[in-house]
């Protein structure tokens, strides 16, 4: 698939096909594993591939089950329809993981049989699958790649999103993805019933203050729906992302039922009647990111210290002038792991340590020699010093 897999040591393997997906759960050599049935003993139908194979051997925790699932690919029964059949590979977005009718253009047979541009063949670290399986899997996908198995009798309903929901987290998503577990009538799945909002900077809804954001598209499935973010700067913010199953405008299934679709914080949604929106939040921290020196070359060092008379260079054992601060690679060079005249000692700057660093205990005023720097000017701002101090603390990198 698009990654490296999991294997499980549970008895009852009816296939070689469970090495494929998950190579990483044992040594990766096969060992550990019960001897395989011949190839070739299972139909090309999905309820005995998620029976047989999914459910007791991929679908387990740690594997492809839940949010952290190895590229998003989720083999539960509620999920790996809708998880494989024309969705694109992780890993070759050009390519399905599962073209129906095309076994050929079909990522999971390209994996399987060596043939995919990009990694390793599968299963990882492991003998390749005996060819009779994967024929089997090729007939499943020549077929149309069918979903075989009893509908549910509910009406249509969410079963997972992602991001999950109430999660904080610290870096935008590059699209919401949706799954639902019937069929999807994919026309009723736009701009008006896929929505996505901002709290407006109070983490709550429904005060007015929030905005919109279009997708800049939404992409659709038998059974899973993704609104796409390319090209959008989401800030730090709460976000809340709706489903419509009321109103003027809602999702439904290929029998015309409307969404199903109250969340109360587990899956699937619903309350068992058809008609209700969903709707789920997360948040969005994106840590600041640390301080450059190229940006404390022009905030503090040319403004401030690389003046006439002061530290203008050329580098030498001469101050002030041969501490020379009159560009980013030459404070570099005359600042970190630089010992210090008046402190030999300390050095210039320590990095990752702010509090050993001669330029702060300067800059500061708590130096042992000397006044405190910028000599007979103002003092800096403590927000420009915390500014330096943080870039020492993440290491002092050029």
């Amino acid at each position: 698939m698009d990654s490296s897999h999991c294997k499980s040591n549970k008895a009852g393997f009816l296939v070689t096909l469970s090495t494929f997906l998950f190579a990483s759960c044992t040594g990766g050599d096969g060992s550990g594993l019960p001897p395989a049935l011949p190839p070739g003993t299972f139909a090309p139908n999905l309820s005995e591939i998620q029976a047989n194979v999914f459910e007791p051997n991929c679908a387990i925790t740690g594997c492809h089950l839940g949010s952290a699932a190895p590229q998003g690919l989720r083999l539960d029964r509620a999920n790996s329809y809708g998880m494989l059949v024309n969705v694109a590979s992780s890993e070759s977005s050009s390519t399905l993981r599962v073209a129906p009718g095309d076994p050929d253009s079909s990522y999971l047979i390209q994996k399987l049989e060596g043939s995919a541009s990009v990694g390793a063949q599968m299963p990882l670290g492991a003998p390749p699958l005996e060819q009779a399986s994967i024929d089997i899997i090729r007939q499943w996908i020549s077929d149309g790649a069918i979903d075989d198995r009893i509908p549910s009798s509910n009406p249509i309903r969410v079963t997972s999103m992602s991001p999950v929901p109430d999660s904080a987290l610290a870096a935008a998503p590059g699209n919401i993805s949706v799954m639902f577990d019937r069929e999807l009538d994919v026309s009723t799945v736009n701009e008006m019933t896929f929505l996505l909002e901002s709290s407006g900077g109070d983490a709550s809804f429904g005060e007015g203050n929030e905005t919109g954001i279009t997708a800049s598209s939404i992409d659709k499935a038998a059974t899973s729906a993704t609104f796409q973010l390319s090209g959008i700067a989401l800030t730090n913010d709460s976000y809340r992302v709706r489903l419509l199953g009321t109103g003027a405008s809602i999702i439904m299934d290929l029998d015309a039922n409307a969404l199903d679709g109250e969340f109360s914080g587990t899956f699937p949604s619903g309350d068992g009647t058809a008609g209700g929106d969903f709707a789920a939040s997360f948040s969005l921290e994106i840590p600041a990111s640390p301080e450059s020196l190229n940006a404390l070359q022009a905030s503090v060092f040319t403004p401030n210290c690389a003046v006439s008379g002061c530290h203008t260079g050329p580098s030498g054992p001469a101050l002030p002038s041969g501490l020379d601060l009159t560009s980013a690679t030459a404070s570099f060079a005359n600042l970190v792991g630089v010992a210090s005249i008046q402190q030999p000692t300390l050095s210039r700057v320590a990095a990752g340590e702010p509090d050993n660093s001669y330029l702060v205990q300067k800059l500061e005023g708590t130096a042992a020699s000397g006044g405190r720097m910028p000599l007979g000017g103002g003092a800096l701002d403590q927000a420009l010093i915390d500014d330096i101090r943080e870039w020492i603390t993440n290491g002092a990198k050029r």
